[in-house]
């Protein structure tokens, strides 16, 4: 039989395990979310497809959908996949129409964050809100705590709810007869 001060110090010590890895999680976890005015298919397309990459996010695309597969972008019309300017993504997983994650595996020459870009990946989950709404949401992930890796979360920050606005008003202007 325990006393009550055992039970107290178990609880307390049991309570405690997992609060420093949450902590860790949560501070390494980057989140943006936003609801698409597109079918949970054109929102999947738009974010796997080369077509779909290039009417709304990047000059030039070029995706192997797979697991090992490539995502490389450009944003520089001008340019030419390949360049020092392409973003290289290695796909990690996917589940047709509800997630897909990847992982920058080769960065613009001239990005500021070569170091910490390593430890991080990115989850983009899709779920349908209605038969015409679509929820995306980002997860940026392997965040650190030092200061390139802080300096690169606030990069993501910015960017990724860039991305999900301008997705946003890609399929809005879709609805509108615009593209």
């Amino acid at each position: 039989m325990h006393s009550m001060t055992q039970v107290a110090v178990m609880a307390l010590g049991l309570g405690a395990l997992p609060i420093g890895p949450e902590r860790v999680a949560e501070q390494s976890r980057l989140t943006h979310e936003a609801v698409v005015s597109g079918t949970l298919d054109e929102v999947w397309a738009a974010w796997t497809t080369k077509s779909g990459l290039e009417a709304w996010m990047v000059s030039h695309a070029e995706l192997d959908l797979r697991i090992g597969g490539k995502m490389r972008t450009l944003y520089d019309p001008a340019g030419k996949l390949g360049d020092p300017a392409t973003i290289e993504n290695t796909i990690i997983s996917y589940d047709p129409k509800r997630m897909l994650s990847i992982k920058v595996r080769k960065t613009p020459r001239d990005f500021p964050f070569a170091r910490a870009i390593k430890s991080m990946w990115t989850v983009i989950y899709f779920e349908a809100e209605s038969a015409t709404k679509t929820r995306g949401k980002i997860v940026g992930l392997g965040f650190g705590d030092d200061d390139e890796s802080t300096r690169m979360r606030a990069f993501f920050d910015r960017g990724n709810a860039l991305t999900l606005r301008q997705l946003q008003r890609y399929f809005a202007s879709s609805a509108d007869g615009d593209t």
